[in-house]
């Protein structure tokens, strides 16, 4: 499996614990989305439940390996949304499941190894689902392994990260970014790196998925509305039509290149109107907004309040 380079240190400390029998119950990968957590976690979990591995990675031909492939291995659990009595997809883990979790970890493995659960994305456990979790973390059971997956850490608990030996991925540095990139032929890669805040992972999806043009739209959308061409509902809809999360971070994106450009006493890109106290809150507010995003609040409500006060 071709792996990137900022995963190595990780693999290689979380190997050497293993060899030496020193695996904690509990592990919390974090850290931003598009770094490969669940690509490592994946790879980590073949390796341990493998029946012959080498240096960690899983043969691929074992029972094992062949159950973790067809989703039907009896001591490896997921725990990710579920669903509502009427079929919808929640948008958080409840209590419910983790409870369910609870039961099924008192019972001895099946295959007299390891039990490994996943929970992702464990920033969305709800703080009942959170306080019955804690039970699990402070009495595990032998041979028991926790991996909690966490985009956003610092939305769980302090009682539930301190209880974790916690793996944090990074943006590497810029150079080993452009070379990968490049080596994953992605085309312009200085612009997608950019336009993804430096996180390669990011800026190959994206990049892939034609997310500069969207960036281009967005701040020809930020010019528009200052200018009086555009009005915020024409343009919250819009948006809201296209990738909502990634069009409020480019709009952050060009907040900043906005605030920039005024304290170096050029002209403004975009021409807004507002003055540095308030891009600052503008800056705030889309943030804000891209986590609402997430919730039950109305899309285009949110979007046309954070619109209309750049317009």
């Amino acid at each position: 499996m071709s792996t990137p380079p900022w995963h190595e240190a990780h693999w290689q400390r979380l190997q050497s614990r293993q060899a030496r029998g020193a695996l904690p119950h509990a592990l919390l990968l974090c850290g931003p989305a598009g770094l490969g957590k669940r690509d490592f976690l994946q790879r980590f979990v073949r390796g341990l439940f493998c029946g012959h591995p080498r240096g960690g990675e899983a043969c691929g031909r074992c029972r094992a390996c062949l159950l973790l492939d067809a989703g039907t291995h009896p001591d490896f659990m997921t725990v990710s949304y579920g669903l509502r009595k009427d079929g919808v997809p929640r948008k958080e883990i409840v209590v419910d499941q983790i409870r369910e979790l609870s039961a099924r970890l008192a019972m001895a493995s099946q295959f007299g190894g390891w039990q490994v659960v996943v929970i992702d994305p464990a920033d969305a456990m709800n703080a009942a689902a959170a306080n019955a979790l804690l039970k699990t973390l402070e009495e595990p059971s032998p041979q028991t392994l926790l991996l909690l997956v966490a985009d956003a850490p610092w939305r769980l608990p302090q009682t539930i990260r301190s209880r974790c030996q916690r793996i944090e991925f990074q943006l590497p540095s810029h150079p080993e970014a452009m070379a990968w990139l490049v080596a994953h032929n992605v085309a312009d890669p200085a612009a997608a790196l950019e336009a993804a805040g430096g996180n390669p992972g990011l800026a190959r999806a994206w990049a892939e998925q034609g997310a500069l043009a969207r960036r281009q739209a967005v701040r020809k959308d930020l010019a528009a509305l200052a200018a009086g061409r555009a009005e915020p509902m024409e343009v919250a809809r819009r948006w809201l039509d296209s990738e909502p999360e990634q069009c409020l971070w480019f709009a952050a994106q060009a907040c900043v290149d906005e605030a920039r450009a005024r304290a170096a006493g050029g002209a403004t890109p975009l021409g807004s109107q507002l003055d540095d106290e308030r891009l600052a809150d503008w800056f705030a507010a889309a943030n804000r907004t891209r986590d609402a995003l997430r919730g039950p609040l109305r899309g285009d409500l949110l979007l046309l309040e954070l619109l209309a006060d750049w317009h």
